[in-house]
């Protein structure tokens, strides 16, 4: 069946264009003004923009972490996700240490597989570095997975400077390259202990315990071992000004250096863990934990002026209940925001929407760069003849409401409850399939594995 999207505002990372779209099944066949196909249904999209599908590079779903399980599996998680305009997320696979890349791997497609409403990646974390690690990487690309995640930070995940290193080193070899969560552990677990010694036990001590003066240094750490490996990589949800002086530093040298943030780190600030109402505040616990509005505002800069490239969400969510764990103790609260389902509203109406940046801006960062960087272009990230018909049509003159109350995660809260937003997502179009209309789930579990090739 040929769909003709008729009338609408095509979104690309160069221009905005009135433009058609004609969808011959999964796949886009035709982009150009007043397109004519008599057989197709048109579908009318007159003062709406066609944005290509959305990339989330930065979710966990269906992962065990702090003695639970966050609250969102592929089922849920992606059902989320589609409400958002997001048609493609790329998860973590995580193997514990001890076990091999192609367990990890094995498990998470497991864990997804006739389960995603919306297509899927996984990235593979590397937590522990040996031979049969090292030896796996190229089995990884043939599996469809060339990017890798590396902690500086957390026990359970965390590498060490060496083997940081000599594995930075050896992505590089195949093109492949690493995200890298940026702290300082060993000055974390000091100010931790320093805070339980003090008594200050609540979810205020969270954001004390992680300044932004541990993100940067272990961001600078990081690109100064990236410099002498030779070797790209990505710092994910960077949250502070500092950090991107770091980046700054680090591409003047001549490094490549990509970076993404969160929404979370460009509307919410720290203020919010000094509620005291436990609750209140201990759903906002995430790692690096929100900042202050200096650094909401770095954010925004860089996003404009192209100092990060992509906008990720960093899904991890847990329920009130989960959260509740902390209760006495900060450092039991599990971390991480939902996020997955309220990126896309959030970016168009806090950043196109007050001139912050550009339809076309918001485009490359939540679609086309990610595409690009992680091996699925141009299948992804564009509305081009041969690409999967991913489409999302975005009403900018409607106004939408952020509650808990209407929402698709499993999750009871929501953390922008009550935000006024600009523009309403009203329909989503997974390889030529209505998705989602109105804020209805109109298919089931339809997403298919993306095979990603090395970075375009």
């Amino acid at each position: 069946m040929k769909l003709l999207f008729q009338g609408g505002q095509v979104v690309s990372s160069g221009a905005v264009q009135q433009l058609d779209v004609l969808v011959n099944g999964e796949h886009i066949e035709a982009v150009a003004p007043n397109l004519s196909c008599p057989e197709a249904q048109v579908i009318d999209v007159r003062g709406k923009l066609l944005f290509p599908g959305f990339l989330d590079a930065h979710t966990h779903f269906d992962l065990d972490v702090c003695n639970t399980t966050t609250a969102d599996d592929f089922y849920t998680g992606t059902r989320a996700a589609l409400r958002g305009g997001t048609t493609t997320v790329i998860d973590f696979a995580c193997p514990n240490k001890g076990e091999t890349l192609s367990y990890g791997l094995q498990l998470w497609h497991e864990k997804a597989d006739g389960k995603s409403a919306c297509d899927y990646g996984f990235h593979m974390t590397i937590d522990d570095w040996n031979e049969t690690i090292r030896s796996e990487i190229p089995k990884m690309l043939e599996a469809g997975i060339p990017t890798f995640k590396m902690y500086m930070t957390y026990p359970a995940m965390m590498i060490g400077d060496q083997d940081l290193f000599l594995a930075m080193e050896e992505l590089h070899r195949y093109g492949a390259f690493a995200g890298v969560h940026c702290e300082n552990a060993g000055v974390i677990d000091a100010l931790i202990a320093q805070k339980k010694a003090a008594g200050e036990t609540g979810p205020a001590s969270h954001p004390a315990t992680r300044p932004n003066a541990l993100e940067a240094e272990a961001v600078g750490s990081l690109l100064r071992m990236a410099q002498v490996a030779g070797a790209p990589v990505m710092i994910v949800h960077l949250s502070t000004k500092e950090s991107l002086e770091e980046v700054h530093a680090a591409r003047a040298r001549g490094q490549t250096v990509y970076v993404e943030t969160c929404p979370q780190y460009l509307l919410l600030d720290r203020s919010l863990y000094e509620n005291p109402d436990y609750s209140q505040a201990a759903r906002f616990v995430c790692a690096p934990s929100l900042r202050e509005e200096a650094d909401r505002e770095a954010l925004w800069a860089a996003l404009a002026d192209g100092t990060i490239q992509t906008i990720s969400t960093d899904h991890c969510s847990f329920t009130l209940a989960q959260k509740d764990a902390g209760k006495g103790d900060f450092t039991k609260i599990p971390g991480g925001l939902p996020g997955v389902e309220t990126r896309g509203i959030l970016i168009w109406s806090e950043g196109v929407a007050k001139g912050r940046i550009t339809a076309s801006q918001m485009c490359a960062l939540l679609s086309e760069t990610p595409a690009k960087l992680y091996g699925a272009y141009p299948q992804k990230g564009v509305i081009a003849p041969g690409s999967d018909a991913d489409l999302v049509v975005l009403d900018p003159d409607a106004q939408g409401l952020l509650t808990a109350a209407d929402q698709g995660a499993n999750v009871d809260y929501c953390p922008y409850e009550g935000l006024k937003t600009s523009g309403v997502i009203t329909q989503v179009y997974l390889r030529g399939q209505l998705a989602m209309d109105g804020g209805r789930l109109c298919a089931g579990s339809i997403g298919k594995y993306v095979f990603r090739s090395l970075s375009k």
